[in-house]
């Protein structure tokens, strides 16, 4: 049984690695977006060139995160995180030295990798390593400061963009992980999973990334007519679909499909699928909008989206509270059709806008839509499986929300007709973004008219989540499974 105290030196430690190395990868997912336009302009990169430099990290992480606990609970939690921090570190050195837009996304698709060693290992070290008397506040200090770190990421962002330069966004990583690997060497204890055997299921790890990738080229080219881009939509869906039968035969999936026999499982991922999708593509999109047509540098636009990430931090936990006394459906609903009223409200968002008047409140009604809906989110998907796949549930969820939000980042510029160059042209791209917003807004509904059609009130005594305070505006939270100390079961 692991013995570690939180007030010890050890605990404090373990704590502190943790938070580290899981905010490397949630400072990227944030920051990122901020330093777009001056990625392209620096590299000369079109539309596409910023879609992909967002897309290959996310194709690599949602295609790989499962496999990535898996491996941990195989050859040691520890040891897993540590690779996953160097390998993240690495590649973040590689795309800070990018000398042209094909390094840079190459070199994002290998930071992917490297999250997705680390990601759940940052929590799967905590449940594994603390005495059970501290764990669940161990996870909400976990939780609480990777919230922290969520919302100092787009101001971080736009401060390195606008003073060392964008390449720090990436180069910053490095000095962070030479930190955090020693510290976790010497005082994190070693742990693995007693029940973790048998083959890893490579294969279907490796049809799903590619499934994600090809699809994701047919998206971003589809605008070019090129056959290259039929083949790959083609490809894309074949490879999806030999996913589906790989891990309806293998003996030990990655993701077992029966997990989706659950109605409410697969209605709540559906609702996920929806509004990080909306998400997804609203970051993106918005974080350019302030820059290319409001005309703002770097750092008042990360700045200007720090509200959403906020009231997050602060009222997530609450959020979840009254989920548990009145249900989910009434959250899950209400939730998305804020959000929606939030997205629509950015249509004001334009040449000279004000944030006072203009940009605050739709990000003030956006954010309330994500506190109301987030935590009773998690809490649904870990109620609609046993508690014995409680860990599994919870990956499967935060990949398909990494997945709907890089689908989206593909789609969106091609269903609001931006062009290669839009970015470059303010009038188009501004009349662009409000075509996307309307989509964005459309999605939000449609996932809370399904949530107030199949989410129900969970059976008592079902398993809630332990991640309480949430900051992150891109995925919903992982949680572990309680009884192998793995955030991916």
């Amino acid at each position: 049984m692991p013995d570690v105290r939180l007030a010890s030196p050890q605990g404090r430690w373990i704590l502190f690695t943790t938070v580290l190395g899981s905010g490397m990868a949630l400072l990227d997912s944030t920051v990122v977006n901020v330093a777009l336009p001056r990625i392209g302009e620096d590299l000369d990169a079109d539309l596409a060139a910023l879609q992909w430099t967002v897309n290959a990290y996310l194709v690599t992480l949602a295609g790989l995160i499962l496999l990535g606990g898996a491996l941990g609970d195989r050859f040691g939690r520890r040891r897993v995180f540590v690779v996953g921090v160097l390998w993240f570190a690495a590649a973040s050195l590689l795309c800070g030295i990018a000398p042209n837009e094909g390094v840079l996304i190459a070199a994002r698709a290998l930071q992917g990798a490297g999250g997705a060693l680390l990601t759940p290992g940052s929590l799967a070290l905590i449940q594994a390593s603390f005495h059970p008397d501290d764990r669940g506040r161990a996870v909400g200090l976990w939780s609480g400061f990777g919230g922290i770190g969520a919302a100092v990421g787009p101001f971080l962002g736009g401060w390195l963009v606008d003073g060392p330069g964008w390449r720090w966004v990436f180069l910053i990583n490095v000095p962070l992980a030479v930190l955090c690997a020693p510290v976790a060497v010497r005082h994190v204890p070693e742990s693995s999973g007693a029940e973790a055997k048998g083959r890893f299921d490579v294969l279907g790890a490796a049809l799903g990334a590619v499934a994600l990738a090809l699809v994701t080229y047919a998206l971003i080219g589809a605008g070019d007519g090129s056959p290259l881009v039929v083949v790959s939509a083609v490809a894309g869906l074949a490879a999806a679909v030999g996913f589906v039968l790989v891990e309806k035969r293998r003996p030990g999936p990655m993701m077992p499909l029966e997990i989706f026999a659950s109605r409410q499982f697969s209605a709540v991922n559906g609702v996920t699928l929806c509004v990080y999708a909306a998400f997804g593509g609203f970051f993106f999109l918005a974080a350019l909008q302030l820059q290319v047509v409001v005309g703002w540098s770097a750092l008042a636009a990360g700045t200007a989206l720090l509200p959403t990430t906020a009231l997050m931090l602060l009222l997530s936990a609450r959020s979840g509270e009254l989920a548990d006394r009145i249900g989910p459906r009434l959250p899950l609903t209400v939730g998305p059709l804020l959000c929606a009223a939030g997205v629509l409200m950015m249509l004001r968002v334009g040449p000279g806008a004000s944030y006072a008047v203009d940009v605050l409140p739709a990000l003030l009604v956006l954010g309330l839509g994500m506190v109301a809906l987030v935590a009773p989110l998690t809490a649904s998907v870990l109620a609609s499986v046993d508690t014995a796949r409680a860990g599994l549930a919870s990956g499967v969820n935060n990949a398909a929300a990494r997945a709907a939000g890089l689908l989206a980042v593909a789609a969106l510029p091609l269903l609001a007709g931006m062009g290669p160059e839009a970015f470059r042209q303010p009038e188009r791209f501004d009349a662009a973004f409000d075509r996307a917003m309307l989509l964005c807004a459309g999605i939000l509904v449609a996932g809370a008219l399904l949530a107030a059609a199949t989410v129900r009130r969970p059976a008592p005594g079902c398993r809630r989540p332990e991640c309480r305070t949430h900051g992150s505006v891109a995925v919903p939270p992982l949680e572990a499974d309680p009884r192998r100390g793995s955030s991916i079961a």
